[in-house]
């Protein structure tokens, strides 16, 4: 009896297998893999995860990512933000913690907000962004810039090159930069709250 149990659970795991690789294809590559961005200066440790859609000759903002609507900022999973120190971004508290970073892409600027609220991915099964507006913290605006060169892949990156830190995201022929300070405690600086 137990042999017999054991060549049916072995039928059924060899079955399970072969589906995994011939029709979910689960070896192959994702189309948009995942990847990551981080900078440590001093004792502030930023980071992001997202996923890197291709252009692969389409036309992207505008058409495959449209305007004027949320954008999950990547593929597959919510792409996540990370600080360990509070921030401010363009005069607005950013405490430190774990966001997830959504965009709306506009012809000449882009929204940029970073939500307190996780989700397992970035959109629902209407296509929908996950996204909850309830839980932005920061909700920015930066003015979008016309690149010579096409960016292949999507990209998010930190910038610190001339020592204002920046997170910069770029694909196709477009890239945005959203401006980073460590919040100085020390300072009076005016900071503002989201309403």
């Amino acid at each position: 009896m137990l042999k017999r149990i054991l060549i049916i659970l072995f039928i059924a795991a060899l079955g399970l297998l072969l589906y995994s690789v011939f029709v979910e294809n689960i070896f192959s590559p994702r189309l948009s893999p995942k990847d990551s961005a981080a900078i440590e200066l001093n004792d502030l440790k930023l980071e992001v995860e997202y996923n890197r859609p291709s252009k692969r000759e389409r036309e992207i903002f505008g058409a495959l990512v449209p305007y004027n609507k949320v954008w999950r900022t990547g593929a597959n999973e919510a792409t996540t933000f990370k600080t360990n120190k509070d921030l401010i971004i363009q005069g607005m508290l950013l405490p430190k913690g774990n966001y997830t970073l959504w965009t709306v892409p506009m012809q000449n600027s882009w929204k940029v907000m970073f939500n307190s609220g996780q989700y397992q991915w970035g959109v629902d099964e209407k296509m929908e962004p996950m996204w909850d507006p309830n839980y932005d913290v920061v909700e920015i605006e930066v003015p979008s810039k016309n690149l010579d060169t096409t960016v292949e892949k999507f990209t998010i990156a930190f910038d610190n090159t001339t020592g204002d830190l920046k997170l910069t995201l770029a694909w196709d022929n477009t890239k945005i930069e959203v401006p980073i300070k460590q919040k100085n405690s020390s300072s009076g600086e005016n900071v503002k709250q989201k309403n």
